[in-house]
C-alpha cells in the first residue's frame, strides 16, 4: 500500500541529521512532503531544508520553527526525534548530566510542540509523532535512568497532546523502538540474543512506522505508544 496524505504537506523533523531521524526525513521527503530538518549541526540532506537548532534553547527553537515556516509555508507534520543516550551508573549521575538528558529528550520535545501546535490547531490538521523508547516503559537496561525517565516523559507528553488537540484534527502518537542499529547502541553489549526475531532493528523500519502515523491513513490513531522491538518486550 502506498501511503497517502503527504502531497502539499510540510514536515519538520528534529535530530534529523543522522540515524533514525535522517531515515524519517528522507522517507517523508520521498512520499512527497516538503521537509525541514533541525539539528545542532546544520543538516545537509538532498531535497530537505536544513536548520541549525538547539532544542534545549527556547530562542533557538522559536527561530528554527520560524525558518521552517518561511521555507515550507507552514508545518503540518512534526516529528520529535532529537535525543541523547547516556550510559552511566545511577550513583554516578550528576545533576548536570541528569538535567542534560531531560533538557534534550523531554524539554526539547515540549518546546517544539508548544511552538508548532497553535498553527496546527488553527489549520484543523496536524500530525505529531514523538520518538520514545522501550526504556521509557521498562526503565531500560542498567545505568540509563535519566534516559528512561526522559523517554517515559516524552511518551506521556504525546498522550497529553493527543487528548487536548484531538478536537482540532491533530493526532499525537509515540513510537517506542528498542535496539535499532544506530550509533546509539554501539556502546551496548550484544543484545541480539534477547530479541526474538534474532536481529537488531533497522532505522528504515522505524521510519516506515512513523510515516504511517503521519499519513492520511492514521487519522483514527491518537494517544498511542507503539512498540517496535522485534518482540523484545514479549512477556
Amino acid at each position: 500500500m502506498e501511503l497517502d496524505g503527504f502531497a502539499g504537506r510540510s514536515a519538520l523533523v528534529t535530530g534529523g541529521a543522522r540515524g533514525i531521524g535522517r531515515e524519517i526525513a528522507e522517507r517523508l521527503r520521498d512520499l512527497g512532503s516538503s521537509v525541514a530538518i533541525g539539528d545542532l549541526v546544520l543538516p545537509e540532506i538532498p531535497g530537505c531544508f536544513g536548520i541549525q537548532m538547539d532544542v534545549t534553547s527556547e530562542t533557538s527553537v522559536s527561530a528554527g520553527v520560524h525558518l521552517a515556516r518561511e521555507a515550507l509555508g507552514g508545518i503540518d507534520i512534526l516529528v520529535l526525534n532529537a535525543g541523547i543516550f547516556v550510559i552511566e551508573p545511577f550513583e554516578e549521575t550528576s545533576l548536570e548530566s541528569w538535567q542534560r538528558s531531560i533538557d534534550v529528550n523531554l524539554t526539547g520535545a515540549f518546546l517544539l510542540a508548544r511552538e508548532v501546535l497553535p498553527e496546527m490547531r488553527k489549520a484543523g490538521y496536524g500530525r505529531v509523532v514523538s520518538i520514545g523508547s522501550s526504556a521509557g516503559i521498562t526503565g531500560g537496561a542498567k545505568s540509563v535512568a535519566a534516559y528512561g525517565a526522559s523517554k517515559a516523559g516524552v511518551m506521556a507528553l504525546a498522550k497529553a497532546i493527543a487528548s487536548e488537540y484531538a478536537p482540532f484534527g491533530v493526532t499525537s502518537n509515540a513510537v517506542a523502538p528498542t535496539l535499532i542499529e544506530t550509533d546509539m547502541v554501539k556502546g551496548m553489549p550484544d543484545m541480539v540474543a534477547k530479541i526474538p526475531v534474532g536481529r537488531l532493528g533497522q532505522p528504515v523500519e522505524v521510519a516506515d512506522l512513523v510515516a504511517y502515523l503521519c499519513s492520511a491513513h492514521a487519522g483514527f490513531i491518537t494517544g498511542a505508544v507503539i512498540d517496535i522491538n522485534g518482540g523484545f518486550l514479549i512477556h
